[in-house]
């Protein structure tokens, strides 16, 4: 019996492959490959030894997904599938509303067929918008999503919720996470954005490498202690091993439920920048630019349900998280086509 990732060629996706495979999990990827690399999953596949069942997929190709559950002994889904940039999803909201809403609705609907009812689905904290208040629990009500992104995967989680209480067979965990940031420590698998990086780590890795020359502050002056804005870093690996906890969690029936998955410490940039020049021993020159139209002041998470229910929380620091993403852009200074 496998379990099917969705866009698992991808930067959380490969590193949730891999934490899979490490827990005994025979693992079928479908990927499209629009904005990831079969690379990742040769690399995944060195680092733990093991094969992975790969099918060049699209989420919107409905004979596709007939073909890989007519094939494959499917038991659950991890759903990462979905165009993700911020700003792209501004210029092109249609294309997002078509291959995030609609290729979902394409995928649940083929699980349904196939009498497959357990899912998790990859979600966001940008869903909270900008929050009723911090630290941000589950119960913190949704916002407004200030981006055609974060409204596929607020309408997304919506739609997942309303499937689930018309057919309550379904077992739906919701993931949202807050930052990811870092990569595997073996350096071989890690966070490969296509242009110009939209998150502030890889930003900073490409600066320190010498592929950009300075990195964008997008404004100095918000109501935190050094007037940059706070987020909840996650390292990836922490929020690969979430994945893994709620897999074990969605075969015991459970329902619906709702976790979030970061460390409950906010980091602003210019601390993100003083981290990784102290760790690494590389400058990382910045320049403050213009707010961000949208960007908030302070969003980190409480997660204390996760520990709870998942018996998940974060392991890794700000430390290890500068250092991997380091280890992992020096040696791929151009990322899966170095």
């Amino acid at each position: 019996m496998s379990i099917l990732v969705t866009g698992g060629a991808g930067y959380i996706g490969s590193h949730t492959v891999l934490e899979l495979q490490n827990a005994g999990y025979d693992v079928v990827v479908a990927d499209n490959l629009s904005n990831s690399s079969r690379t990742s999953l040769e690399r995944v596949r060195d680092i733990t030894g093991k094969e992975i069942t790969f099918y060049e997929a699209d989420i919107l190709d409905r004979d596709a997904l007939r073909n890989i559950f007519a094939k494959e002994k499917i038991t659950a889904c991890i759903h990462f599938a979905g165009l993700k940039s911020v700003g792209e999803s501004v210029a092109k909201p249609l294309e997002y509303y078509q291959n995030n809403i609609a290729g979902t609705l394409v995928l649940v609907d083929e699980m349904k067929r196939q009498g497959i009812k357990n899912i998790i689905f990859s979600s966001s904290a940008t869903i909270y918008g900008d929050p009723a208040f911090v630290p941000i629990t589950e119960e913190c009500p949704k916002g407004i999503c200030t981006n055609p992104y974060g409204w596929t995967k607020s309408m997304l989680e919506q739609i997942l919720i309303d499937m689930q209480t018309a057919d309550p067979e379904w077992n739906v965990i919701i993931l949202r996470y807050f930052n990811p940031v870092g990569a595997h420590e073996s350096g071989m698998i890690g966070e490969d954005p296509n242009g110009l990086p939209n998150n502030l780590m890889p930003f900073i890795s490409q600066v320190a490498v010498g592929k950009l020359p300075e990195l964008s502050v997008f404004g100095d002056d918000y109501d935190t202690p050094d007037g940059t804005g706070v987020r909840d870093y996650i390292h990836v690996v922490d929020l690969a091993d979430g994945h893994v906890k709620a897999l074990k969690k969605v075969s015991e029936n459970v329902g619906l439920k709702i976790y979030n998955l970061g460390t409950g410490t906010g980091y602003s940039v210019l601390e993100m920048v003083k981290n990784f020049e102290s760790v690494t021993g590389v400058k990382v020159p910045y320049a403050i630019k213009a707010r961000r139209p949208g960007d908030i002041a302070a969003c980190y998470a409480n997660a204390d349900k996760a520990k709870a229910e998942l018996s998940w929380e974060a392991k890794f620091g700000i430390k290890e998280m500068c250092a991997d993403a380091w280890n992992w852009q020096s040696k791929n200074p151009n990322g899966y086509g170095s």
